[in-house]
């Protein structure tokens, strides 16, 4: 066992001296694995950042929770493509008829209205332009999971009243007031005052856009008199009952809004009942489809690495070979010789993999430095690089290592 220990050390002493002397050459062939791994691992890892963030978008959103609106996620049955055109000209739902088909359902545990539209929020001299006032329903906290970093959401009676109170996004909080602390404070939403009750807990900027950062909550009455209710984006937010599963809750949705829209018998419908496990499986389609196209681009990129280090490692061999020849001679085996080439080789591949992903991590952290976006290097992706680099290196040295190997050592010694 000592001995295979001191065989190794010297094959790996042998491999790093070769890379040391010849840095020329080491750099060269660094280049090829460091661009391959920094390809495909950059392009990996930048999906892993856009799913994560796709999905922390809808984290408040439950996956038993139902949306009723114009625009459905995809063309709906017997729809050959999707008819944008046909859906925009549908009527927004409104207050009235989620009241309505409140008092229908059975299996429905909260049912929340909310109507949006942008305008500008001012306190003293400070303001925001595109703001978002946002006009609910008591219930929808209890659909949508959201936090407040401090006060309080609204009562009951505050949204079923005209209650001039608000809760504002962190980037409202922000703009307006800086390091001052907001509750208590009267601000201007579209020229309403509105007296600051909470502040939500910063969500940061996504694909989405912020999310409720730059959101201003209202209760439903108040809101409505800057909001157009039922014409600005009124959407209906249903969540399910302990055990009913969406399929059902989506027939009962459907079957009591039609009679609520005096949808005729026959009639296709006039609005879309939108699943949210739906959007996180277009998510998981969209993350898929770039993953395999950082697949594709990864392996042409590999490809172009393991060649290099190919064409490397059989110039080594040929350079070496009175070298290789009195280790023979001295007694050197078969395996001695093949274990110092592919050591240099996995070596060398691995060395350009560790560049490779420090690249990429340094890409992420100049773009992190001008993009408001949540860049990532997982873990998975940095084993899979060094495990990929590896391989290479592996199967880029096997065969001139050995060619190495089998040389008759009385030859090798002659060679020049």
């Amino acid at each position: 066992m000592k001995l295979r220990l001191q065989l190794l050390q010297e094959s790996f002493r042998f491999a790093w001296q070769a890379l040391v002397v010849n840095k020329l050459r080491t750099i060269l062939s660094l280049l090829g694995v460091t661009i391959g791994i920094f390809s495909i691992i950059l392009v990996l890892s930048m999906v892993d950042s856009l799913e994560a963030d796709m999905k922390s978008s809808f984290d408040m959103i439950g996956s038993d929770i139902l949306f009723i609106q114009i625009m459905p996620m995809t063309p709906e049955e017997g729809d050959e493509e999707y008819e944008w055109w046909k859906y925009a000209a549908r009527p927004h739902p409104t207050l009235e008829e989620m009241e309505r088909l409140k008092d229908r359902m059975t299996l429905a545990q909260h049912i929340a209205f909310r109507s949006y539209t942008e305008t500008t929020a001012a306190y003293g001299n400070s303001y925001l332009n595109d703001a978002f006032a946002i006009a609910l329903t008591y219930e929808f906290k209890d659909v949508l999971a959201f936090k407040l970093s401090s006060g309080r959401y609204f009562t009951r009676m505050e949204c079923a009243g005209s209650s001039s109170k608000v809760i504002i996004g962190d980037v409202i909080r922000e703009n307006l007031f800086g390091d001052t602390e907001p509750i208590g404070k009267d601000i201007k939403v579209g020229g309403l005052r509105a007296t600051v009750i909470g502040v939500i807990e910063k969500e940061g900027t996504s694909l989405f856009g912020n999310g409720l950062d730059k959101a201003i909550l209202m209760p439903i009455r108040f809101g409505g008199r800057l909001i157009r209710l039922g014409e600005d984006n009124g959407l209906i937010l249903i969540k399910g009952k302990e055990g009913v599963g969406n399929d059902e809750l989506k027939d009962e949705v459907i079957a009591n809004f039609r009679p609520v829209r005096k949808v005729k018998p026959g009639a296709e419908n006039n609005f879309s009942v939108v699943q949210s496990s739906a959007i996180t499986g277009i998510i998981e389609n969209i993350t898929g489809f770039f993953n395999w196209v950082g697949i594709l681009i990864g392996i042409f990129s590999i490809l172009v690495g393991a060649f290099s280090i190919a064409n490397i490692m059989f110039v080594s061999v040929r350079e070496r070979t009175n070298i290789i020849g009195i280790q023979k001679s001295l007694g050197a085996r078969n395996s001695f010789i093949l274990r110092q080439f592919l050591f240099e080789s996995v070596l060398l591949s691995l060395i350009g993999g560790v560049f490779g992903l420090l690249m990429v991590y340094l890409v992420f952290l100049l773009l992190g430095s001008f993009v408001d976006f949540n860049f990532i290097l997982p873990l998975k992706r940095i084993v899979l690089g060094l495990f990929i680099a590896g391989t290479v290196g592996l199967l880029s040295g096997i065969i001139p290592a050995m060619v190495a190997a089998r040389m008759n050592p009385v030859d090798a010694i002659r060679s020049k």
